[in-house]
């Protein structure tokens, strides 16, 4: 597995998106995201995603000459359609506005309908943490998880990320209702390896830990079992009815890739209209520092909150350079050299 440096990744995937169409700034921004993402350890939404998003842009499934439009504003909160443009700048403008109107007002909602895979959820919450905000965000997808107790599926992975600063670093929770996301089974699989504890059910209803099976099957674990299969339910709810945009099932009816069509939501915090920056900083870090000081439970264990290890992982690839998939790196190479 090679270790390729930042600029060198960036240049080649913003080459790949260049010949697929997108113009300068997009290419650039996106090729940007795909980067950060695979640099702080998220290999499934970073480089291994590049390729499927061309395929996306040259089957018609996004629309690269397609903006937000506003389509309703109500003080804090405004609702846009995103038109199914790219993904990645899709959510940057729909976050950066929830910014701009929680600088005015405290707290800012943007709904964000008709839009396109957003890529990693987190990179939305990093991006509200660096500038000082909390976050809540949220998309709702296609069905590609069984309801619980069910075999078919019905539910979407429906990823949701909260963020709350700290003066270095962040809380930052990226979480699908998945035990597993697919990006992490197939990431898993590439490299040979079986998952930590079980993912899902192979086609004979066996719970296993071998992400092959459960990417065929498509049964995979809600996580928290019963819990996550109805957070999906209401995560996909909410984010359709603060969006006036599509549920799942609409969204099934499209099928048109991964999350063509999705409704996301994006909720902002301005620490200054709650307890001051001040105390929002020191409460956070204080959370972070109790949970460090846990006990392993096995020797030469490490306790992590949630965020850490993407700035360690970060620092790491940064210095030494990003592993990348033999195999993903050739076909994203290849992309550039068309």
């Amino acid at each position: 597995m090679p270790l390729v440096p930042f600029d060198e990744m960036k240049q080649t995937v913003k080459q790949a998106f260049l010949n697929a169409g997108l113009n300068e700034v997009q290419a650039d921004t996106c090729a940007q995201i795909h980067t950060e993402t695979s640099c702080d350890g998220i290999f499934s939404h970073g480089l291994n995603r590049v390729a499927r998003f061309v395929d996306y842009v040259q089957k018609g499934w996004i629309d690269i000459h397609a903006e937000p439009a506003l389509v309703k504003s109500l003080g804090s909160f405004e609702i846009y359609d995103g038109q199914r443009g790219p993904g990645i700048t899709n959510a940057l403008f729909a976050v950066d506005r929830a910014m701009a109107l929680a600088t005015e007002h405290g707290m800012g909602l943007v709904g964000l309908r008709n839009t396109t895979h957003w890529m990693r959820g987190g990179t939305y919450g990093w991006r509200a943490a660096n500038k000082g905000f909390a976050a809540l965000c949220w998309t709702n997808t296609e069905s590609c998880m069984p309801a619980w107790g069910a075999k078919n599926t019905r539910l979407g992975n429906n990823p949701y990320v909260m963020a709350v600063p700290m003066k270095e670093g962040a809380l930052i929770l990226d979480m699908a209702m998945s035990q597993y996301a697919y990006g992490k089974l197939q990431v898993t699989r590439l490299k040979g390896e079986k998952l930590p504890f079980p993912g899902g059910f192979d086609k004979e209803g066996n719970l296993t830990d071998e992400p092959g099976p459960i990417e065929e099957s498509m049964r995979i674990l809600p996580t928290g079992y019963w819990k996550g299969s109805g957070m999906a339910i209401v995560l996909d709810a909410m984010a359709a009815f603060l969006t006036a945009g599509a549920p799942t099932n609409e969204i099934d009816k499209i099928q048109q890739g991964s999350c063509t069509g999705a409704s996301q939501v994006f909720m902002v915090f301005n620490p200054e209209h709650f307890g001051g920056k001040e105390f929002s900083e020191n409460m956070a870090a204080s959370i972070a520092e109790y949970v460090k000081s846990s006990e392993p439970a096995e020797d030469n264990g490490e306790v992590f909150y949630p965020g850490e290890r993407e700035v360690s992982r970060r620092a790491r690839h940064r210095a030494e350079g990003i592993p990348a998939d033999d195999s993903v790196w050739a076909e994203v190479q290849a992309l550039a050299q068309r």
